[in-house]
Formats: structure tokens, C-alpha cells, sequence
């Protein structure tokens, strides 16, 4: 290991005491010498500094980049460097678990590692990576300007969960991510306590946006004018600047691809929250009253919807019971209840949507990389709520706690238990430690029918009035005699707990005190459907598209949705799952003093959360074994210079036997023991004497291999070049002139064959030559088509254009589509065809002097179905510019031409019949079978011909299906067209 200057003692495993006393004592003097982190063997200690530090520059991240996590002071760029290195080495997925109290610095440390991240990947700078990489980075400011908030304990308190996910490709470079958020403390946006703040993004919009935009938003700059956000007393944070945060989550909305609507929606929801807030009821006589009006207004504005119905669903609430659908005035209790209800809604499904957002911004991106990322690998970074004990303790601190059992029973299981079942898979004798298994405090919240999710889950089923204090009763039938569990009738001596309104549960933190009022209305999470209907009427799709249960009929039963407690357990129970299946990495975090001192250190709140953390329990397994391991192979190979025996390489034997030899050489056979597999040294300080040595040694082995190499390279790089010179510009002299022979021994006789030599397979070309083969080739084509043009009258010439067209789009596809026939195009102008031929030119004329088209392309009788399913006798017109339905004997138009722009497609048939569907968009196609005198197939004809026009004409493709099922629009409904044949009847008809 490097030397380096440390101030107490870096690893607590080498303490002389393992104590808690010791452990503090330990912390205190590396805080108050500056040096915030400590390592349990590799777990790191974070201390808050509470003030600004320099150790997170390029140059420190250069010395921890690819080292071995003993080489450097702690410090936690080594934490993100070893499961960055176990994720790009092994292929393995990791998980970076931050955890600790309010204020700890969990927050911090997280964005922190995402600098790390991102600084020593892409080193190839590839625009891509890039890319997500500040998306990354950029995500933080939106997700803590909605999702923290200023508390008694922190001034940038995140007040939500959050997991991400980081995706990397082969090369370990960040290809995508994914976000996932847990329980946001939405009942911050109606009330805060004393000295708090509600969350930055209401602060940041009132001191950061111009007077332009508050004016649009309809709000004043003044905190104190808008209720939800005056009750904490605190507008402003010194260590907080609103106005600048404001302009960088605007930069960060633009940067993960917000659109300008979406980022508008978002700060007129903020605003119609503030407003919101603001709206007073009172009753007047029978009927709930709002007592300031324009502040409806306001909200209506603000969301896109009537102000009556913001006014009725404010006051009034619709009830569905057996079909019957009634409308029910609120109380002034009920009205300020729904007004609260309703805020803190559009808030959650506000961040909601931000986080959707942000996962958009981030995934992982297959297009035309499939294969690529195929295999991708995860770091997942857990940044989330620490134990919280309150003066008043409710649902929320209720859910956080829970989950930080959780989130400890998960420490227990792959920290302390995988460390002892090691030493017993590597036949190493232990002692084995006793420590409290959590795992009854889970149950306790958790379990099936019996923990208290479940107990208040049946409360909140029960029919009829059920109460806050019927559920403690409940709780204190069903869990008593339960050890971690009391409330005042359970423990009557217990003068500290209130009658029928307070519980307390024995934490691994300690003792919480909890107040069961409210728990079941929290619990529901009960928004009234008037609300969510209200939302979804809006006229913005991204307000509307955030409440899609507001499109349900009122009438419609609907499935009870799962509680709030419910679905938090299940989200823990999967973060669980998903971190179990990881390689995980600790970084607990320390919160010095409540004072935001930089220069404080409280003994008495220090110790309490090395205890509720577990650190003495990690220490004491860590110190009862061995400090270090590693497997034979791994250490043989960075330590085998230090020995004359194993350098520089070992051929006496296995690896095991070469660990032995060099271990015993430097004189460390006291202080190691040999297990199954891996070399397990009892001290820190045998490992830093092999590291000093080995440092001592590598500069002379990399100077002479650098020498030696470099002379090498450079001789073989010469010669090689020099014959490579040689030998390419014979071989492509040669190979040019084989392929040219080739050619023209192939295509000799090519003016004798029938194809003109088409169906004559090419010789492969040579890579010299590649590029010039198309050339040959389009050559050879022009040559071949003057050959076969020359044989046809030059008059054909245009008929053959439009046959080409037709048979690219129905060659193969159709039995026969008349491309033996003589299309003449204009039929019914012949008197062969038509006997009122004269009457059909007397038409046409009229026709064309009105429109204005030039010629007509094609005519023909048809038989015509209409949205009826009756079929008529009609005759078809296409001409350069229109489509004509004309009438069978006087050959007028029966409606106004049909541009052929209006055209969006052709459908035909694969068989005899002669069903043409000309598709149009206005929803209305014109389904023909074309007729003749003498039977000939036009179906060709009219297709081509009506391609060839709309190119002209659009300067793109039309396009064609042929199939025995045809859709089609008739009378704006959806049609099924299916051909059948039959022996009965001599023309198509259609029913």
C-alpha cells in the first residue's frame, strides 16, 4: 500500500479496543483533522463535514481510478472504484447502498459517486456516452427540486426514496439508466412543521421565475400570500439559492428533453397548487361556499379546465351506488379536506410524471445496437430516508422506519452472515459472534394477517364507521405479548404513552413513539373521483394524460385499490430482492451534530447511530477474523515480484503452493492462514508491508519493459511495413488485372443471349476493386436495356412505362392483371366500348372546361358498392389531376372529383375478379369492379396508371395491398371486403 499521512486510525478493523467508546473516539479525531472517512474493512464511514471540501477533484480522482481499495486513504471514490471494477472485470451487477439519518450527507454521497462515474468513463469521448452521462448528472437538480425539501434537520432533506439504476456496455461506459422513486412525503405540500420549508420547487418558482412568468402563473412574489407554503416560517435558506436553482432545473428540464409544453405544464401545476392552498369555505346555510372565487378562476386557468367544475368538485362530491348516481354537498371540515386531498394528488402525480420523464431521458437506447448492449451491466445506487424519530411520529415516519429495517435486516444478511459463512466455505476455524437479527421488527410491520400493515389494511376494508382509535384496539388484540410492541393498555405502568393514541415499537434504532391518528386515512390515500375526472377533462393532454382512471364512467365498479402501506411494503420487499441479487457496497453515513456545525462533534448523537448502523457489530466480525482476503491466483499475481522464488513466474507448483513460498520468504506465516481457496491475512499491516514492497519494485519493472518493448515494437514495426509495401502493390496489380480477364472471359457472348446476359452471376471482386463493381454494372445494364428497347416501336414506349410501374407493385401478387392486353386507357371514348361514346366526349368536354385537367388517363365502366351494400352501374374518369364517379348512361359527375392527393392507397385482389379499392382520406373509399365488353383485365391499367399520377403529382410512393380480405372505410365505418368465387352469375356483384 501507498504511504500517506493519516490521522487517527484509517481502517477501524486495526484498533487496539473494539468498542463503541473507541469506535466514536476515532471518528471524532479524524472529523476534527479533517478526514471524514473511515473504512470498516470495506465499509465506508462518511462523516457530514458541513462545509465546502477539495478532495473530489480530477487529481484525487486519478488516484483512485483502477486501485486496490487499502492503496488509498479512505475515502469514498475507493467504494465507487471497487464496484465499479467488480461490475467491468467480473461482469458482476453492484449496488452502492447509502444510508443514515436526515442530514447525514446520503444525498451528497450519491451525487458524488455519480461524478466519479462519470469521470472515469468514455474515455474514447463517444458523443452517445456523453450524452447520458450529463442526463445523469443533470437528473439530480429536477428530482431534488421536486422531491426535497428544507427540514429542522437538513436544509436539502430528501423527502422521497430513490434507486437508479446505471446500465453500462461491454467497455464500461453508461449507456442508460432507470430511476425508481419510493414514497414521496406528499403531505409536506399542505403542512409543514415550525423552521421547515414545503419542497424547493414552490420557492424556487416564486424567487427564480420573471415577472413575466409569475404574471402568466398568476403569483406574486411573496411567500406569506400563499398558505401551504408560509406555515414552517422559513421562506428563505441562506444555504439555499432559489433563484439560481431555478434557472439550473430549467436548463435540465431542456437537457433530459422536456418539451416547452410539458415544462410549462409543470410550473402551472405548481402554481394551481399555490392558489389551491389559498381557496377558504364557508357554510352557508345547507351549502358549503367558496368565499374567494377569483382564486377558482385562477386554478381553472392554470389547469385547463372549467371553473365551474373546479367550484363543484371543490364543494360537491358525485356518490354511485346500484346504478344510481347522486350528488353529495360537503361540510367546511369535508370541502378543506377534499381542497388538501386533492393538492397533495396532483403533487405526487406531478413527480411522478417528472421521473417518468427522467427515465425517458435515460434508458437504454437498442436502436441498431442491439446486439451491443445486449449484455449489459448495473450499478445501482441507493440514496434513501434514514430512521427518523419525531417529537410527533405518524404514518410516514411509520413507513421510513419500516423500511430501514428492512434495509438493515439486508445488511445483517450480506454483510455479517455472508463474512461468517466465508470463513466456514474456506474450512477457516472461527468464533462465531452474536448479533440482534431483525428479522422480528420485520415481521412485526410485514407479516400476513398478523403485522401491522395487514391489521390496518383490514381496518380500512371494514364497513361503517371505523376509527384511528378502533385500529390501536385492533393492534393491541392481535400483537399482544408481543416484545418489540406496547401501548398504554398493553403496559399500564408506562406513564409516557397517551390512552388510545400512541403505540410504540422497539426498533434495532431504538424506541419510536407513534400516533395512530391518522393512520387510516393516510393508509386509504382517499382521492374523491370528482378530482380525477376534473384533471382528465382538462384541455392540456399532459395534464389530462396524468389521470387516465378520470376517464372511467362513474357508474363503473371499479377494484379497490391497494393502501398506501401496501404498496410500500410491496416496493420494499422488491428493492430487497433486487439489492440481494447484487454485489453490494456500504457507505454509512454520520451526522456530527444537529447544529450544522462544521466544527461540532456530539458525542451522545454519534453514538446513537453507530449503534442503530451496526457499525461496532460489522467491526467486531471484521476484527474477530482476518482483515483482507484473496484468491490464490489474484494474489499471487500482484505480489510475485516481491519474491525471487515466484518471479516472474511460479512454475514449482499450484498457487497455493507459490503463496505459501512467498509468504513465508517476507516472514508473514504468523499473521495468515491458508483456507480452500482464497489467503486470508489476519492484519492490515501485513498488507500494506506487501504493497510498500511491491511499490518499491514496480518502477524499475515498468522502466525496463518499457525499454525493452519500445525497441522491439519499433524494429517489428519497420519491417513489417516495409514488406506489407511491397507485397500489397504486386497483389493489387495482380488481382486487378485477374478480375478483368474474369469479366471478359464471363460476359463474351453476352449479345448472342436471350437476357443479354442478365441472369450471368458476377465474379466476386477483389477488395482493390470493390468500389469500381457498381460501376461495371450499371454500365452493363444500360447496354442491356438499349438492347431490349431497340426491338420495341417506339410508340409502345409510354404503354411499357405504365406496365413496369403496374408490375412492381402487382407481379407475383396477382393471377392476372392484363399486362398481355393493349391498354388503350380511354375506353369509354371508343364507340368499340361504348355506344354512347359521342355523349361521353360531349361530357368530357364540359368537364374539362370547369376543372381544367388535360387529359383523361383512363376510363371504363364499373359496378359500384356504397356504404349500403348496394351496387350500382357507374363509369370511372382518372384524369392528370382528378378521379370522376360518373353516372352510367349520361356520363355527368355524381359528385365533386376526387384529387388524386386525396389518394392514400389501392387495394386489389389476387384472383379473376376485377375489385379495385381506391382508398381516400376522408374516410370514405370508392370500392369498384371494373366491367367491359370484352372481359379484358384493367386492373393493371387503372392501378399503374393511378401510380404513376399521384408520383407525379407527390413526389412519393403510393401504396398497394393485394389480398383475398380487403379493408376498407364506407360511410366513416370500418368494412371487411372478402372475394368469393362462383359458378352462379357472369359479373361481380357484392352483398
Amino acid at each position: 500500500m501507498a504511504s500517506y499521512e493519516e490521522v487517527g486510525i484509517g481502517d477501524a478493523v486495526l484498533l487496539d479496543e473494539i468498542s463503541t467508546s473507541a469506535f466514536v473516539d476515532n471518528l471524532r479525531l479524524r472529523f476534527n483533522g479533517g478526514k471524514i472517512y473511515t473504512y470498516i474493512g470495506e465499509v465506508c464511514v462518511s462523516v457530514n463535514p458541513y462545509r465546502p471540501v477539495t478532495f473530489y477533484g480530477k487529481d484525487y480522482v486519478n488516484q483512485y481510478k483502477g486501485r486496490e481499495i487499502f492503496e488509498r486513504p479512505p475515502h469514498i471514490f475507493a467504494i465507487a472504484d471497487a464496484s465499479y471494477k467488480a461490475m467491468k472485470r467480473r461482469g458482476k451487477d453492484t449496488c452502492i447502498v447509502i444510508s443514515g439519518e436526515s442530514g447525514s450527507g446520503k444525498t451528497e454521497a450519491s451525487k458524488i459517486i455519480m461524478r466519479y462515474i462519470a469521470a472515469v468513463t468514455n474515455v474514447a469521448g463517444q458523443q452517445e456516452v456523453e450524452r447520458v452521462k450529463n442526463v445523469l448528472l443533470q437528473s439530480n437538480s429536477i428530482l431534488e427540486a421536486f422531491g426535497n425539501a428544507k427540514t429542522n434537520r437538513n436544509d436539502n432533506s430528501s423527502r422521497f426514496g430513490k434507486y437508479m439504476d446505471i446500465n453500462f456496455d461491454f467497455k464500461g461506459d453508461p449507456v442508460g439508466g432507470h430511476v425508481q422513486n419510493y414514497l414521496l412525503e406528499k403531505s409536506r405540500v399542505v403542512l409543514q412543521q415550525q423552521g421547515e420549508r414545503s419542497f424547493h420547487s414552490f420557492y424556487q418558482v416564486l424567487f427564480g421565475a420573471t415577472d413575466s412568468e409569475l404574471s402568466r402563473l398568476k403569483l406574486k412574489r411573496d411567500v406569506n400570500s400563499y398558505h401551504f407554503i408560509r406555515q414552517g416560517g422559513t421562506p428563505r435558506v441562506d444555504s439555499i439559492a432559489d433563484k439560481a436553482d431555478y434557472k439550473t432545473c430549467q436548463q435540465a428540464f431542456k437537457t433530459l428533453g422536456f418539451t416547452p409544453e410539458q415544462i410549462d405544464a409543470v410550473w402551472r401545476i405548481v402554481g394551481a397548487i399555490l392558489h389551491l392552498g389559498n381557496i377558504e369555505f364557508s357554510s352557508g346555510g345547507d351549502e358549503t361556499q367558496i368565499q374567494n372565487p377569483k382564486v377558482v378562476k385562477n386554478i381553472a386557468e392554470l389547469l385547463h379546465v372549467s371553473p365551474d367544475e373546479v367550484r363543484k368538485a371543490l364543494c360537491h362530491r358525485v356518490i354511485a351506488a346500484r346504478g344510481e348516481v347522486m350528488e353529495k354537498r360537503h361540510t367546511e371540515s369535508e370541502a378543506t379536506f377534499g381542497r388538501d386531498a386533492f393538492a397533495k394528488a396532483i403533487y405526487e402525480r406531478l413527480f411522478s410524471f417528472i421521473v417518468e420523464g427522467v427515465n425517458k431521458a435515460i434508458e437504454v437506447r437498442y436502436e441498431g445496437l442491439a446486439a451491443r448492449y445486449k449484455y449489459n451491466t448495473v450499478i445501482g445506487v441507493l440514496d434513501i430516508y434514514g430512521f427518523e424519530i419525531f417529537e410527533q411520529n405518524s404514518f410516514e415516519q411509520f413507513c421510513i422506519n419500516y423500511c430501514n429495517e428492512k434495509l438493515q435486516q439486508l445488511f445483517i444478511e450480506l454483510v455479517l452472515k455472508q463474512e461468517q459463512e466465508e470463513y466456514k466455505r474456506e474450512g477457516i476455524a472461527w468464533q462465531n459472534i452474536e448479533y440482534f437479527n431483525n428479522q422480528i421488527i420485520c415481521d412485526l410491520v410485514e407479516q400476513p394477517h398478523k403485522g401491522i400493515i395487514a391489521i390496518t389494511d383490514e381496518a380500512c376494508l371494514n364497513v361503517g364507521k371505523v376509527t384511528d382509535q378502533m385500529l390501536l384496539e385492533a393492534m393491541e388484540n392481535k400483537l399482544k405479548g408481543h416484545n418489540h410492541f406496547t401501548t398504554r393498555k398493553l403496559s399500564p405502568m408506562d406513564k409516557e404513552l397517551k390512552h388510545v393514541e400512541e403505540f410504540r415499537i422497539k426498533h434495532y434504532a431504538g424506541d419510536v413513539v407513534y400516533s395512530i391518528k391518522g393512520f387510516l386515512e393516510k393508509n386509504k390515500d382517499t382521492l374523491f373521483q370528482d378530482f380525477k375526472r376534473l384533471m382528465y377533462s382538462s384541455s392540456d393532454p399532459v395534464i389530462s394524460d396524468m389521470w387516465p382512471e378520470g376517464a372511467q364512467d362513474i357508474t363503473m365498479t371499479t377494484k379497490r385499490p391497494l393502501t398506501a402501506g401496501t404498496l410500500f411494503k410491496n416496493s420494499m420487499v422488491a428493492l430487497v430482492k433486487n439489492l440481494a441479487s447484487k454485489e453490494p457496497y456500504y457507505i454509512r453515513c454520520i451526522k456530527p451534530n444537529d447544529q450544522k456545525s462544521p466544527v461540532i462533534f456530539d458525542q451522545e448523537r454519534v453514538v446513537h447511530q453507530v449503534n442503530y448502523l451496526g457499525l461496532v457489530e460489522n467491526l467486531r466480525v471484521r476484527r474477530a477474523g482476518f482483515a483482507y482476503r484473496q484468491s490464490y491466483d489474484r494474489f499471487l499475481r500482484r505480489y510475485k515480484m516481491i519474491s525471487q522464488y515466484t518471479w516472474p513466474n511460479f512454475h514449482g507448483g499450484t498457487d497455493r503452493e507459490g503463496t505459501k513460498i512467498l509468504v513465508e520468504e517476507q516472514g508473514f506465516t504468523n499473521d495468515v492462514k491458508y483456507g480452500n481457496t482464497k489467503l486470508f491475512i489476519r492484519s492490515p499491516q501485513t498488507l500494506f508491508a506487501l504493497e510498500q514492497g511491491r511499490a518499491k519494485l514496480i518502477p524499475g519493472i515498468v522502466i525496463f519493459l518499457q525499454k525493452m518493448w519500445r525497441g522491439a515494437i519499433c524494429r517489428m514495426h519497420y519491417r513489417r511495413m516495409c514488406a506489407a509495401i511491397t507485397i500489397l502493390r504486386h497483389y493489387r496489380l495482380y488481382k486487378m488485372r485477374s478480375y478483368i480477364l474474369e469479366l471478359n472471359r464471363v460476359f463474351r457472348n453476352v449479345r448472342q443471349m436471350q437476357d443479354y446476359g442478365k441472369h450471368v452471376r458476377w465474379p466476386a471482386p477483389p477488395l482493390v476493386l470493390q468500389a469500381m463493381v457498381s460501376d461495371f454494372q450499371s454500365i452493363h445494364n444500360r447496354w442491356r436495356a438499349s438492347m431490349i428497347l431497340s426491338s420495341i416501336p417506339k410508340t409502345e414506349w409510354p404503354q411499357l412505362r405504365i406496365k413496369v410501374i403496374a408490375g412492381d407493385a402487382l407481379m407475383g401478387k396477382r393471377v392476372d392483371w392484363g399486362v398481355r392486353e393493349t391498354w388503350e386507357g380511354n375506353y369509354l371514348a371508343s364507340t368499340k366500348e361504348n355506344p354512347e361514346a359521342a355523349t361521353f366526349q360531349s361530357a368530357v368536354r364540359n368537364m374539362r372546361n370547369k376543372d381544367g385537367f388535360r387529359e383523361v388517363l383512363f376510363s371504363s365502366l364499373v359496378r359500384k358498392i356504397n356504404k349500403k351494400n348496394k351496387m350500382a352501374e357507374r363509369a370511372i374518369m382518372l384524369t392528370d389531376k382528378q378521379i370522376y364517379k360518373l353516372h352510367s348512361k349520361t356520363f355527368k359527375p355524381l359528385r365533386s372529383p376526387i384529387p388524386i392527393l386525396e389518394v392514400s392507397g389501392v387495394s386489389v385482389s389476387p384472383g379473376q375478379d376485377q375489385l379495385v379499392i381506391i382508398h381516400l382520406r376522408g374516410g370514405n373509399d370508392l370500392v369498384i369492379s371494373l366491367s367491359s365488353h370484352t372481359n379484358a383485365n384493367r386492373v393493371g391499367e387503372l392501378t399503374g396508371l393511378l401510380l404513376r399520377q399521384y408520383q407525379v403529382l407527390n413526389r412519393s410512393e403510393l401504396r398497394v395491398v393485394v389480398g383475398a380480405s380487403l379493408q376498407c372505410m364506407l360511410g366513416n365505418k370500418s368494412r371487411m371486403v372478402t372475394v368469393e368465387e362462383s359458378d352462379v352469375g357472369s359479373f361481380a356483384a357484392f352483398r
